[in-house]
């Protein structure tokens, strides 16, 4: 080859075609190693799966602001927005190591076997992992490696085995485009039937059909029926009452743990006199009760929506813990998850007669699988990290200076109690209003105190009296409006609640960590 033919070779090895090829080499290659492994974890179990095994390691080592930063920015899209992240980033890497790999095979194949690897350790890292945890990571980085090779193969490039120094030395590389394509098309096939079959399969396993089967029994002491004027009716508030589709969730589950109710069983050990096994149908043989309780998330920002109001069944924790007989000194309840996760309870909380439950339906159904089914755990008057554990298999009587639970460790508040907090619904803020009456309305809670009175005062006026939806219980959060008639011109408009105690919200401003915004919410409106 002449010299000047020599140059125009390498400069077509390093060209659009050349690299475009490459970077489909190295993308193509992760694509069906990502499927397999999806596929694997199917018949394994869905936490196995390497994607979900990473993201879930990146929630648990998250610090506590890039958690609130998450939940701020995405809202309850915060799982999917992780999972889109870990395969953009996992594409990232497939692109250059394919790109590189085109006179450098070895680095290409190196790389792939480094991110199994992550996936690897990932997966094992699990609290819930078995040795088979292993087995989609491992599946998946083979079929990567065997989908790099037939494709490198296909584009006439050298092998993988290769000696570095003879490739190096040897003639510019070419490209056999049609062998390519054909090859890039039946992985890029292979790839998306083995990941949906792999997701039908992780899908199938869930415990859908377990929740079908289940039929609560009534409870011997029912809730009485939401008062009448408990929902003001006003255009833009929420229904008294949070729908279950519309219910927040905020957990550490990247994927929704199954636990069939017919397996099920929570565990009650540690500092008692006996130890206590249960299994569902125990559970729903106990007394039950049926109550309202407004939950809400330590995450919330002032004004924020990750709290909800629902109706739950479910067993009373204080007689199970009575019949455990709880030691002296037993200051803190574990409760924890089946996927692992951790929350601590102060003892006091779960005995001093308040409603604390171990939950089996909401709103007249078996709680949704998100939403802990088969069993979670409802305390009123403690925000959720620190007391609603879903999926919930055991409990743990020991003390606080004994054992940090999930988000203590990771720098959360130990003690929770769920602030006194007010919300404007409507209007929205920077809305456009018309002159006139106007509705400003919204919500307040303190749950276990229970809200006394709402103010509302507009630029730096007198705060006035809200008036107030008729109250259920003070476990639940109360509507409230204030007509107001609007002049023309821009307004602020500030609310603050009292609770049951006579205690006024405060004014000073704090974010969601270490135990919970606080502060009036405050939104601004243009009267036109």
């Amino acid at each position: 080859m002449t010299p000047r033919a020599d140059e125009a070779a390498v400069a077509g090895e390093r060209g659009p075609a050349h690299r475009l090829a490459g970077a489909l080499l190295g993308l193509l290659s992760g694509a069906v190693a990502l499927g397999v492994a999806q596929l694997v974890a199917g018949v394994v179990g869905g936490t196995s799966s390497p994607v979900i095994a990473v993201g879930s390691a990146a929630i648990d080592l998250a610090p506590p602001g890039l958690k609130t930063f998450a939940i701020r920015t995405f809202g309850t899209s915060d799982k999917t927005a992780l999972v889109l992240g870990i395969v953009a980033v996992l594409a990232v890497a497939a692109v250059i190591l394919g790109v590189v790999s085109i006179r450098h095979p070895r680095v290409g194949a190196v790389g792939l076997c480094i991110l199994g690897g992550i996936g690897l350790a990932a997966s094992l890292s699990r609290p819930t992992a078995t040795v088979a945890y292993a087995l989609p990571s491992i599946g998946g980085t083979l079929a990567g490696l065997f989908a790099f090779r037939t494709l490198r193969r296909a584009a006439g490039w050298p092998a993988i085995s290769a000696d570095p120094v003879q490739v190096a030395a040897a003639e510019p590389i070419g490209l056999d485009r049609r062998s390519f394509i054909f090859g890039g098309v039946v992985a890029a096939v292979a790839a998306g039937i083995s990941g949906f079959a792999g997701e039908y399969l992780v899908q199938r396993s869930l415990a859908g059909a377990s929740r079908e089967a289940v039929t609560i029994p009534s409870p011997v002491s029912a809730a009485p029926p939401v008062p009448t004027g408990a929902s003001l009716d006003v255009a833009g508030v929420g229904p008294f009452l949070t729908p279950n589709d519309r219910f927040y969730r905020v957990d550490t589950a990247l994927l929704t743990p199954s636990v069939n109710a017919d397996s099920w069983q929570l565990r009650i050990h540690g500092m008692v006199d006996r130890e206590i096994t249960l299994n569902y149908e125990q559970l729903l043989a106990r007394p039950l009760i049926e109550r309202d309780v407004t939950l809400a998330c330590v995450s919330n920002e002032v004004g924020g929506t990750y709290i909800g109001n629902a109706r739950w069944i479910g067993a009373r924790l204080d007689d199970l813990l009575a019949e455990a007989g709880v030691q002296p000194g037993a200051d803190q309840i574990v409760s924890r998850s089946a996927d692992g996760f951790t929350a601590g309870s102060p003892t006091s909380v779960l005995t001093d007669g308040r409603d604390a439950m171990l939950a089996v339906a909401m709103n007249g159904e078996p709680l949704p699988l998100a939403h802990g089914f088969p069993v979670r755990m409802v305390v009123p008057g403690l925000y959720g990290y620190v007391s609603a554990t879903k999926w919930v298999v055991d409990l743990e009587l020991t003390t606080f200076e004994a054992y940090d639970a999930y988000w203590i460790s990771r720098g959360w508040a130990q003690q929770a109690p769920i602030k006194t907090q007010s919300r404007i619904d409507t209007p929205r803020r920077s809305g456009s209003l018309d002159p006139g009456p106007v509705a400003v309305a919204g919500v307040a809670w303190a749950q276990h105190r229970g809200i006394e009175a709402v103010e509302v005062q507009v630029d730096d006026g007198p705060w006035r009296p809200a008036e107030l939806g008729a109250e259920d219980s003070a476990d639940t959060w109360r509507q409230w409006v204030y007509r107001w008639d609007a002049p023309s011109g821009r307004h602020t408009l500030r609310v603050r609640a009292t609770d049951g105690t006579g205690a006024v919200q405060t004014e000073q401003l704090a974010p969601p960590a270490p135990d919970g915004a606080t502060g009036y919410h405050t939104i601004e409106v243009d009267v036109a």
